[in-house]
């Protein structure tokens, strides 16, 4: 099936055909141009919409850690993915799809325009032997006719009595005239039309069949290439099926690491202050000051001596200690700012920071630390090898190096006290909330119904431990409570303290020992006046109290 034997006088319809191939080639182009930006758009669309949701955290405390939030930015994460998946489509489409067909559809003109050339030129030419064959006909016809006159005119005069013979002969001369023209001409024709014929057939038969058929062959490259663009506009979408399927399976993966319970727990962990709930209030009994009246025949005993309690002091300050439930405490100062040791907040709380901080600061000391040896290696090395460098130009970085790591250290120590310290207050809390718990329910037990305490000679020995409870009770609340001084110690050197948690003191300074040396080579010490800081253990004479009443109340 050719069109040069099909289609061999269709020239202007197979025109029309290649112009309207090409027409669709760009109609497609067209499509394919707009599905890119479609998809350019589609994903520039879902990078907005992450970028909106995914805030930009400046603290720390702002990071997601509940599960579901974690999951959500983990899908975030993952559509983000998707985006870029989205992003590759529309590279692939425009650089195999779209710039293909354009470059192709360029060729393709200049083909069909050569070869519309081509035939158009065939056939101007058959058209010109066509008029010279034509020409040469007419000149043939037209020189019949004048021989033909030119012999009737002979004849007429040689049959003419009348008729000189000079003008016969002139007759005769005219006739073989035309006859040798018309003979001319004749030759002329022939050979005009067998030219003719010839190039007629050449053209029907080798020119035009060659030109349809490079117009063929370009219309069916054509085609072929819109079923590559066809096929290659499917298979840019096939090759991020599995990145698209890891990013959808990603997005499951993250539903389903949903925890409710952990998620309750870090509610739990994030709010919870760490003080106890408030106990029972006591019995405070105003009516031990009236005399009971002894019926007859019976031997009053001595009335015991009872402790008597304010109770506008009791109630009050145990009312002022609720803060969970009434007014918020005034938080004394310990060893620096309240926002530096987080005193402003529940203990639990402040555990959980100081434990941060001093995990923070123990990385950057081992960085410190790795960057000392680093720089020593270094020295060493400049000192075996002069020429590699000064080794002297290390020490600044060296001793600036050891002050960061003498500072970080400061820093770590005042923090590790400040830990200690609310460690210790919730392990006091939660003995002393056993203890007024227990004396509490032993004072039940000895009440007698009437609300009255039972005679006894040792009645006062049983009054005594209610007023513990009130004590216990005011204490639970109490955070303002100085550690007990374990001993007693002497500056033998004067020390500035200049290190923010350090206590300066003067040679001859007698103060409390509040906290041993940990091995660190500083002891925690109070002044009189309730100042306290760490001092160097290699600077005081430390004397150890098993029974040492340093405790100092803060005003």
């Amino acid at each position: 099936m050719s069109w040069g034997t099909e289609l061999w006088d269709q020239f202007d319809n197979l025109e029309k055909h290649t112009q309207w191939g090409l027409d669709f080639l760009d109609k497609y182009a067209k499509f394919v141009k707009e599905r890119l930006e479609i998809e350019q758009n589609y994903a520039k669309q879902l990078r907005n919409l992450v970028k909106k949701f995914c805030t930009k955290r400046s603290n720390k405390d702002e990071e997601p850690r509940f599960t579901s939030c974690t999951a959500f930015y983990n899908i975030l994460n993952e559509l983000n993915d998707y985006a870029g998946q989205r992003e590759v489509v529309a590279e692939e489409i425009g650089h195999k799809v779209y710039g293909e067909i354009m470059r192709y559809s360029y060729e393709l003109k200049a083909e069909r325009k050569s070869h519309l050339q081509e035939g158009r030129k065939a056939q101007q030419y058959l058209d010109m032997c066509l008029k010279q064959m034509d020409s040469s006909k007419k000149k043939f016809e037209r020189e019949c006719r004048e021989t033909e006159k030119a012999q009737q005119t002979f004849e007429r005069l040689d049959n003419d009595v009348s008729a000189t013979k000079s003008d016969v002969e002139k007759a005769k001369q005219q006739l073989n005239l035309r006859t040798h023209m018309a003979d001319e001409s004749k030759n002329e024709y022939a050979a005009q039309l067998q030219n003719y014929n010839a190039e007629q057939h050449k053209h029907f038969y080798i020119v035009i069949p060659q030109v349809y058929k490079h117009l063929q062959e370009m219309d069916e490259r054509r085609t072929v290439k819109l079923s590559e663009c066809y096929k290659g506009f499917a298979d840019a979408e096939r090759k991020v099926i599995p990145i698209i399927s890891k990013c959808l399976e990603g997005m499951v993966h993250a539903a389903k690491s949903v925890d409710e319970r952990r998620d309750s727990q870090i509610v739990v962990d994030c709010f919870k202050s760490g003080f106890e709930p408030p106990g029972d209030f006591p019995f405070e009994d105003y009516s031990q000051h009236i005399y009971r009246t002894v019926s007859d025949g019976t031997i009053s005993t001595p009335k015991p001596e009872v402790v008597r309690i304010d109770p506008k002091i009791t109630m009050g300050k145990a009312k002022g200690k609720l803060w969970l439930f009434g007014k918020k405490p005034k938080w004394s100062l310990r060893m620096g700012p309240a926002l530096e040791d987080f005193s402003h907040l529940p203990p639990e709380q402040r555990r959980k920071k100081l434990q941060q901080r001093i995990d923070e600061l123990s990385r950057e000391l081992q960085k410190e630390t790795d960057q000392k040896e680093a720089l020593n290696k270094m020295k060493d090395v400049y000192e075996k090898n002069p020429q590699m460098g000064d080794p002297s130009s290390l020490q600044p970085k060296i001793a600036e190096t050891m002050s960061n790591i003498e500072r970080l250290r400061m820093e770590i120590h005042k923090n590790e006290g400040w830990l200690s310290e609310v460690e210790g207050k919730v392990l006091q809390r939660s003995e002393r909330r056993h203890s007024a718990e227990a004396n509490h329910l032993v004072a039940q037990g000895r009440e007698s119904p009437e609300g009255s305490y039972t005679e006894d000679a040792n009645q006062e020995g049983r009054i005594q431990p209610q007023t513990n409870v009130h004590l216990e009770f005011d204490d639970e609340f109490d955070d303002d409570d100085p550690l007990p001084a374990i001993g007693h110690c002497k500056a033998i050197y004067p020390f500035d303290g200049n290190n923010e948690g350090t206590l300066a003191m003067k040679e001859g300074d007698v103060m409390y020992v509040i906290e041993e040396d940990k091995g660190d080579g500083w002891t925690r010490a109070r002044r009189q006046n309730g100042e306290e800081g760490y001092v160097p253990t290699s600077y005081i004479d430390l004397t150890l109290e098993k029974n040492s009443k340093g405790a100092v109340t803060y005003i």
